[in-house]
């Protein structure tokens, strides 16, 4: 399973795909712990993909992949679901109660992003 897909559905807004990926490492017994620092040339790509293997590691019970930690966040504010832009509730939500671990990295999400698949 390569990170970098996960990442570059989440940002083309492409929910099915993230969630397909998130079922696919749960079934695998994917131990986000161990995930690799990925190849990815663009940061704010990397500090998505930070912010997922923080996420995803906390909700499993795992300590994050030591490389993680060291990644900056986003040069921006970006939401994570298309529809957070256009309405104010949504927004809200994201931007207070998201993953912690997105919000940190200027990443904003619902509360239980990836959590169903």
């Amino acid at each position: 399973m390569d990170l970098r897909d996960l990442v570059r559905a989440l940002l083309a807004f492409d929910a099915l795909t993230a969630r397909q990926w998130v079922a696919d490492a749960a079934r695998t017994g994917l131990r986000w712990s161990d995930v690799p620092r990925p190849s990815l040339q663009v940061p704010d790509e990397l500090s998505l993909a930070a912010g997922i293997v923080e996420m995803m590691a906390a909700r499993s019970g795992q300590p994050p992949p030591t490389w993680a930690a060291a990644v900056p966040p986003s040069s921006r504010p970006r939401f994570l679901v298309r529809a957070a832009e256009a309405m104010p509730r949504l927004r809200r939500s994201c931007e207070t109660e998201g993953p912690e671990a997105l919000r940190r990295r200027r990443f904003f999400a619902p509360p239980e992003f990836l959590t169903t698949a």
